[in-house]
């Protein structure tokens, strides 16, 4: 057929071979999804696995190990005592890190697109004659889909209807300023065969936004045929987003690499000067003060550290989806901990959005006021489940009508124009026509604002104009019921004899006839209140941000505990802000906890505000009108149930439940995560600082304590798996009764730099003491000249090696707390216990197993060197705990 755009709607769905009303039947749609594809556009092509595993070697460290490994077999060959177990050693245990590093690497990745998963865009679709929601991945050729404001188009579409609908389409024409769309086929003119994209005033297309109105239409296209497809290879080479802790411990790796091998230079320079003149008579001197350097270069660089932070930060937002938070954004996971105002929508989010209508004040006839209410909205009556479908608050009103009996009212009124709702006039408007021929216009929405537009009243069953006196009655019931916490609408009317030739809202919504006021309760969330409090208690203010009457929402505010006391913040409507300053209303915003009747601009403004003074904000947001206070927040929060695709697409983190007490409870695990990160950070390092220590001071002294292959099999092997389990560590007991941390601190604020310096120094004095225990054991005597010769370290090498294993297992349980003691931690981390049994067996495994201990150069331990290694390593435990003490001291005094 000819393009779509140029013929009819009638033309367009029968070559599509679907229906406007009833769309595709559901067998169809699978028939046609399995022969069309997913609507999905080309993703970027995964990176093989071979590939990610000789990345993971291409580390400069594992290259220098190697390189070294190799050297020391060619020398040996050279010499003719060829020493492979070197060169073994250091290949298995690349390879296990490898290994390692992409199955690590491959659970981050399916972690985040399970989340992907969650987060999907839906469509809402007319299948079997019914709306749905569906995934946009499941939509065909043929499907009929419903656009509403805030809507992202799913595909490409024939316009079928459109109520003053408008599409933002920069993405594809560069435009700006929305299209209004229409039905009818475009007319080509004379001498022109095609029509430019952002002129087919009938289209939408994928990746476009509805910014106004309503509208259907029915999909043409999908996926890579999609006019987004044509150009879908620009958009698949995103990159991999990184957190600033991620990009702060890739600086720190850079800086130490750097600073290490500098070190390393400076040592094999003075070594070599020192024996310059053995150098002749004994060459392989060079390789050994070279394989002292890349020990020391081993020691100091935490191989896995980026690796296991970015495998717990994966971890982490996995658990928060469990609990309802998708983070969206891996930086959120960082600044959920910072925190320290959230600014939440009313409706839906601190309550369940299950509307009631419960009271009426009613001006005209009640028959009327029902109908009027019922016909001026969007939410339809489904007669096989005997409710409302929609929206809540319109399913409410349309439930309404339906207990009087007054149910498919849309059918005998047909809807002939349309005013649609925005949050900018706060109402809608609706024509209808009557049986006798007349047109009823209905306008619902904010009393007051409705109130405002009247110039009439029903006064029994008869129109009279609306007095001053009348209008202040009016306003006292709006207020009373407001008390009373109700969300309350106003309905007002106005007879046409004809169908408006202009159906927009300053055209319609004047000269009105005010028919009533309907009161409608939304219950409070019953878990809201507790996390209010939970909120506070962690130094988190949070306010209310509502479209309400100002009544409504500080009654709500006072049951939730936003609202405490009279000084502890008042209320403020939008109007009122309005008059007050930029400069002001930064001195003044501490003194508010809850805005009413406000429009989405005033949202932003009351981020700013807060943000000018240090805060960290987190805004919470569903309508179309909300996306910009939403990207403009720290941490922006859509709604997964309630939200237009628009929000959800510029959001940090999306609420699967729409719930307040969700957002708190993701603070909490956000600040787990970061806490545990910090764990990880200062076990690792504390333990790279006692090898460099060990090394540094034995290569000093003139004698050798650790090989690098030995150093290597700690800190990839060893050490590995109880950093991760302490990734798992659960939330320690006063988590939530913290302030927030400030968003300036660097990962080592709180004195974590000093706390990691002092650890290393303790396990470094434990380990040589180790050491010289094991020299004596085997000599009887510790002589340092006999140790620089080599004669007397092979004891004293393998209990250093015990001993430094041992500590850092049982110095990850120190590590569960920073400062609490393991003695009154009531929980158990059974991750950790497994992680310390698997780390304990590789240590025996590798210190027993003869083959592997003639190949690391370790020795068969008398059972009263080998307690003494493990009692020298266990006394980590009682020294952590006498230090913590200390500092527990130290810093309530501070």
């Amino acid at each position: 057929m000819q393009k779509e755009y140029l013929a009819s709607a009638e033309e367009v769905l029968e070559a599509q071979s679907t229906s406007a009303d009833a769309g595709l039947a559901a067998g169809e749609a699978a028939s046609r999804l399995a022969s069309v594809g997913p609507n999905k556009l080309k993703e970027e092509e995964k990176t093989p696995l071979w590939k990610r595993f000789f990345e993971q070697m291409a580390d400069p460290m594992v290259i220098m190990l190697i390189v070294a490994a190799v050297i020391s077999a060619a020398t040996g060959m050279i010499q003719g005592e060829p020493e492979w177990a070197d060169v073994i050693i250091i290949l298995t245990v690349v390879i296990i890190n490898s290994v390692l590093g992409v199955v690590q690497e491959a659970k981050s990745e399916q972690a985040l697109e399970a989340l992907q998963q969650m987060s999907a865009a839906q469509s809402k679709v007319i299948r079997d004659g019914k709306m749905v929601h569906l995934p946009s991945a499941d939509l065909v050729p043929g499907d009929v889909i419903v656009l509403e404001a805030g809507d992202s188009v799913p595909a490409d579409c024939r316009v079928l209807e459109s109520a003053s609908m408008k599409i933002e389409e920069a993405a594809l024409t560069g435009e700006s300023v929305p299209v209004e769309k229409h039905v009818d086929a475009i007319a080509l003119a004379e001498g022109v065969d095609d029509v430019p994209l952002g002129d087919r005033k009938n289209m939408c297309y994928m990746g476009s936004t509805v910014v106004y109105g309503r509208g259907r239409a029915v999909v043409i296209a999908t996926g890579m045929k999609t006019e987004m497809g044509k150009i879908a290879d620009a958009l698949t080479t995103a990159k991999k987003e990184l957190t600033p802790l991620q990009m702060k411990l890739n600086e720190l790796s850079v800086i130490l690499t750097k600073l290490v091998l500098g070190i390393c230079v400076v040592i094999f320079a003075v070594d070599i000067i020192r024996h310059f003149g053995e150098l002749g008579s004994n060459p392989a001197m060079i390789l050994d003060t070279f394989m002292v350097a890349v020990s020391l270069a081993v020691a100091a660089i935490p191989e896995g550290l980026v690796a296991v932070v970015t495998i717990v930060l994966s971890m982490g937002v996995t658990k928060m989806a469990k609990r309802q938070a998708i983070i969206r954004k891996m930086t959120a996971v960082e600044t959920l901990g910072c925190t320290t105002v959230i600014c939440s929508d009313k409706t839906g989010t601190l309550t369940q959005n299950k509307m009631t209508v419960v009271r009426h004040e009613l001006a005209a006839p009640e028959e009327k006021f029902l109908a009027g209410m019922a016909l001026c909205s969007d939410a339809k009556w489904d007669e096989e489940k005997g409710e409302a479908e929609g929206e809540p608050t319109e399913c409410a009103l349309v439930n309404d009508a339906a207990k009087a009996g007054m149910t498919g009212l849309d059918i005998e009124h047909p809807r002939v124009g349309e005013a649609p709702f925005d949050s900018g006039r706060k109402m809608m408007s609706v024509v209808v026509e009557e049986a006798d021929g007349t047109y009823e216009q209905y306008t619902k929405g904010a009393p007051d604002v409705v109130i405002d537009l009247c110039t009439h009243v029903y006064e029994n069953d008869k129109i009279v104009p609306l007095t001053a006196e009348r209008k202040a009655e009016l306003l006292a019931a709006n207020k009373d019921m407001a008390n009373n916490a109700l969300r309350v609408l106003a309905l007002a009317s106005r007879t046409h004899t004809e169908i408006p030739a202009d159906c927009a809202p300053e055209a319609l919504e004047h000269d009105l006839v005010f028919c009533g006021l309907s009161g409608m309760i939304d219950p409070e969330r019953p878990e809201v209140a507790p996390a209010i409090a939970e909120a506070r208690e962690a130094g988190i203010r949070p306010v209310m941000i509502t479209g309400d009457h100002i009544d409504t929402a500080v009654a709500i505010a006072r049951n939730l505990g936003i609202l405490e006391g009279e000084g502890a913040g008042h209320a403020i409507t939008g109007a009122e802000l309005d008059k007050i300053s930029d400069e002001d209303f930064h001195e003044k915003v501490t003194e508010y906890s809850v805005y009413a009747r406000v429009q989405p601009e005033h949202k932003a403004r009351i981020v700013d505000a807060w943000k000018s003074r240090g805060n960290i904000v987190a805004m919470t947001g569903d309508g179309v009108n909300d996306a910009p206070s939403i990207k403009r927040a720290d941490i922006g929060v859509g709604m997964g149930i309630t939200g237009t695709d628009v929000t959800k697409n510029v959001a940090d983190m999306v609420l699967a439940d729409d719930n307040f007490a969700t957002i708190v409870s993701a603070v909490e695990e956000g600040r787990r995560i970061y806490d545990n990160i910090r764990k990880v950070i200062q076990f690792l390092l504390s333990a790279n600082i006692a090898e460099v220590l060990s090394v540094f001071v034995a290569t000093l002294v003139g004698f050798t304590i650790f090989q690098p292959v030995q150093l290597l099999w700690i800190n990839l092997v060893t050490d590995c798996f109880p950093a991760l389990a302490l990734g798992m560590e659960g939330a320690e007991g006063n988590i939530m009764k913290r302030k927030p941390r400030k968003a300036s601190d660097g990962v080592f604020a709180g004195g974590m730099g000093v706390d990691i310096v002092v650890q290393g120094v303790i396990i470094t004095a434990l380990v040589l003491a180790s050491f010289f225990a094991g020299v004596y054991f085997d000599m009887g005597y510790i002589d340092i000249a006999d140790m620089i010769a080599g004669t007397a370290d092979e004891e004293g090498v393998t209990m250093a090696f015990i001993t430094l294993s041992m500590v850092e297992i049982f110095h990850c349980f120190n590590m569960r707390s920073r400062r609490q003691s393991l003695f009154t931690m009531k929980k158990q981390n059974m991750w950790l216990w497994g992680a310390a049994a698997l780390a304990l067996i590789l240590t025996v495994v590798v210190v027993e197993f003869d083959p592997l201990a003639n190949a690391f150069g370790f020795m068969v331990l008398p059972p009263e060197a080998l307690l003494t290694a493990l009692g020298l390593a266990f006394l980590i435990i009682p020294l952590m705990e006498v230090y913590k003490a200390i500092m527990r001291a130290v810093e309530k005094d501070a």
